[in-house]
């Protein structure tokens, strides 16, 4: 009788311990937001290297019109590409008429800021580094005020209509031209 007592005791602990992880992982995966692949946008600073051609390399920012201005090929459409997308389409120009081969190379260098605002003790405009969390934003705006929830956040994505509510978590990812707020807690 101990026997099999010890043993639905122990099948209980198996059953019980292997639930555990399972509820865990549902809950990061609810908190952890996915930011999509980085988009070019107005206000991103760029380096493109295009190799054997020092006259065609430098860096170059994102205008308003969503172009970038580039020694012999002019104008070339980036804001709403990823970093590949346009480096294929500064190849397929350079290629026209320009170059038989060209290999070029872009890598953002400065991302569009995040914008953050609400309950927090210095809300304004911030530079975007990579693995930005909204913790991470909070601190940079020296913290939540006093009234401020600390449970959820609102975020308007730079390429969305619409701000989305969000529990504030360590795993709440940020993304450049975001705006992040902190609303306020009720008593």
């Amino acid at each position: 009788m101990k026997t099999i007592v010890g043993l639905l005791v122990a099948a209980a602990l198996i059953a019980v311990g292997a639930l555990l992880p399972a509820q865990a992982f549902a809950q990061k995966s609810e908190s952890t937001r996915e930011v999509p692949e980085y988009r070019l946008g107005s206000g991103d600073k760029i380096r493109v290297l295009t190799y054997g051609e020092a006259s065609l390399t430098g860096e170059f920012q994102v205008g308003g019109s969503g172009k970038v201005s580039l020694p012999l090929i002019g104008e070339v459409e980036a804001a709403g590409l990823t970093a590949r997308e346009f480096q294929d389409r500064v190849e397929a120009a350079l290629k026209d008429g320009y170059l038989k081969e060209p290999r070029v190379s872009v890598e953002v260098l400065n991302y569009r800021p995040f914008y953050i605002l609400g309950e927090v003790n210095r809300p304004g405009e911030y530079p975007y580094t990579n693995g930005l969390t909204v913790l991470n934003a909070v601190a940079t705006a020296e913290g939540f005020t006093y009234r401020a929830n600390k449970n959820k956040v609102f975020i308007k994505r730079a390429d969305g209509d619409e701000e989305e509510s969000f529990p504030l978590t360590s795993t709440t990812q940020v993304a450049p031209g975001d705006t992040i707020r902190i609303g306020e807690r009720f008593f």
